[in-house]
């Protein structure tokens, strides 16, 4: 098995890039979902994605598959994705907040982190562990206590840590099948792949041309959430993955409860409280745990 590997300084700052990416996309989709069935959501999702990909796909002299056999990595990664995570978070949004569904994402590293090892694809070190744990403890003081939780809200908090599963057999799949393909390739054709398996779906089950036209702030909201939060996020996702490997990348997700605060402290006006400065302090830790070098140091010293 592999060691896991260090980020350098431009992986970090990929990594915060990342977090700001997909932390808008959580509040992008919190507003679609309000007037838009989760389904036709991620179809307009991943197929504006497409769209806006497309042209860079070939300006830079990249050619789509021209069989099946080579279509469909890209296919798998579509599914493990975008189709089941994007569906199983939007679909989780209708039942708690966009926040919650945000902080539950964080569990992606723990499952990435425990599927590798156990497909042999990188050691469970001990650093590892503990930092992922300090980072789950962390998004955990970041909600602080909440209202008890009932039905629908148990229902959507499982349907987000699903998507969380589906994120780390992401990585896994990433891992195997498309390691040396460059990165806009990926994003682009596995977004074509996963416009395809969804549209079927949404077809059969939304009949989107019975839902009516939604408002101004739906349509803008799906736009940022396809151009930013997936075509522009994917091209960084994949760099991420090519340069310092799946465990590293799903980090993001403990950024993103982080990147959320940040954010809404600085557009929306947002206090900032002690309880969040708290969990940042621990997921920092936690990260610094996961990375590995500075607490290698220390040991050596």
């Amino acid at each position: 098995m592999n060691a896991p590997k260090t980020m350098d300084e431009q992986d970090w700052g990929l990594l915060i890039l990342l977090s700001v990416l997909w932390g808008g996309a959580y509040f992008f989709a919190g507003v679609a979902v309000k007037e838009l069935p989760p389904l036709t959501v991620v179809l307009v999702r991943v197929l504006l994605a497409a769209i806006c990909l497309l042209p860079v796909f070939w300006y830079l002299g990249h050619s789509l598959p021209r069989s099946f056999s080579t279509w469909l990595p890209f296919f798998g990664m579509g599914l493990l994705n975008n189709v089941l995570p994007f569906g199983l978070i939007f679909a989780g949004q209708t039942q708690i907040t966009v926040g919650l569904s945000s902080i539950i994402n964080a569990m992606t590293p723990l499952f990435t982190v425990l599927i590798m090892a156990t497909f042999q694809k990188e050691r469970l070190t001990k650093n590892r562990v503990i930092g992922v744990l300090l980072g789950l403890i962390g998004v955990a003081v970041l909600k602080g206590y909440a209202t008890p939780i009932n039905g629908n809200q148990t229902f959507g908090i499982l349907l987000c840590l699903a998507a969380a599963v589906s994120y780390g057999f992401a990585a896994l799949w990433g891992r195997k099948f498309l390691v040396g393909v460059p990165p806009i390739k990926s994003a682009t054709c596995q977004l074509l792949s996963s416009t395809l398996i969804i549209a079927i779906s949404v077809c059969l089950i939304d009949k989107p041309w019975t839902i009516p036209t939604p408002s101004n702030n739906a349509v803008l909201s799906l736009i940022a959430l396809a151009v930013l939060g997936t075509a522009l996020a994917y091209i960084v996702f994949f760099k991420i993955l090519v340069r310092a490997g799946p465990s590293n990348v799903m980090l993001v997700t403990l950024l993103i409860p982080i990147t959320a605060l940040l954010l809404g402290n600085t557009f929306l006006e947002e206090e900032i409280r002690l309880k969040e400065i708290i969990g940042a302090i621990i997921i920092g830790l936690g990260l610094l745990f996961i990375d590995g070098r500075l607490i290698n140091r220390f040991n050596r010293n």
